[in-house]
């Protein structure tokens, strides 16, 4: 009888975690810091309350075997520069075409995956891949590393493979863990991994700046990462990636109304065929692991 009421509550967190994983993006842009200490102080705030979110889910934050301090010290390298990457794309470029780029990674998922698992490939795959090709190739304003915009689609494209390839570190070495446990290890790596290129004096940053960075450590990333491990458990696997395509939607919108960031017609056909690509390979896979 509960269970209608706990999709529907699951389905409600998901959305709320997508639209906030959709906000962080906005900070690239609010905070004058560079990507590199905005990353670093988000992992610091993040990876203490997420530590408090596992001892309130009276969950042991100890991991079950030493061999998996190395896996999450490998993941937290990688989501350190998966951050920085991200949030520089979009200082360079913009909020909708540095989360357009990035959205590029449920593509490179299915084109890696089958290499890691020596499977082959489908034909309709390397089709999704051009799409999203076609699609990138859109947002370039000018074939040359020069233009910063050009630059940060790059640099956006980077940060997409990092997330796949932390992805399917995760999913191979690291997914019985929570959301919560895994993140908190991973920004808590993060923090070490940065600090010594750590660019700014903390004594120099403004109690906004400082407003805005907690906002985001504890809002937008902590929470987010709570509510979506929370939403995998009432929702099916399909849903739960179905939703997750709405984040470039929900970072463009937010990007307009908060920061009066407009979209031009060429990005959006760009930012349409990733995602509408997206979609369609996220429904593809999900088909597949249907059993038969």
């Amino acid at each position: 009888m509960n269970k209608p009421s706990n999709q529907h509550s699951g389905l409600i967190e998901l959305h709320i975690a997508v639209l906030l994983f959709g906000g962080t993006a906005l900070f690239s842009k609010l905070i004058a810091l560079s990507a590199l200490d905005i990353t670093l102080i988000r992992c610091f705030i993040a990876a203490i309350v997420l530590a408090l979110i596992v001892k309130l889910n009276r969950q042991p934050l100890k991991l079950k075997h030493w061999r998996e301090y190395a896996v999450a010290i490998a993941l937290g390298i990688v989501v350190s520069l998966h951050w920085v990457t991200y949030f520089a794309s979009m200082q360079m470029s913009s909020v909708a075409i540095g989360m357009i780029a990035f959205f590029s990674y449920p593509v490179m998922t299915v084109l890696i995956e089958p290499i890691i698992n020596r499977t082959r490939i489908e034909k309709v795959d390397i089709i999704s891949g051009l799409a999203v090709l076609i699609g990138v190739t859109l947002l370039i304003p000018e074939a040359s590393l020069g233009n910063e915009v050009t630059l940060g689609i790059a640099i956006g494209v980077l940060s997409a493979l990092l997330f796949t390839a932390r992805n399917l570190m995760h999913k191979r070495y690291f997914s019985q863990y929570s959301g919560a446990k895994a993140m908190c290890y991973q920004t808590a790596v993060a923090v070490v991994f940065l600090a010594p290129w750590q660019q700014v004096e903390l004594a120099s940053i403004s109690n906004t700046t400082w407003a805005m960075l907690v906002l985001l450590g504890i809002v937008f990333t902590a929470a987010p990462h709570a509510l979506f491990a929370a939403a995998l458990r009432q929702l099916s696997a399909k849903t739960v990636g179905l939703v997750s395509c709405l984040q470039p939607f929900y970072g463009t919108v937010l990007a307009l109304l908060v920061l009066h960031e407009g979209v031009d017609v060429k990005t959006a056909l760009g930012g349409l065929l990733v995602v509408a690509t997206a979609i369609f390979e996220t429904q593809r896979a999900h088909k597949h692991q249907r059993p038969r």
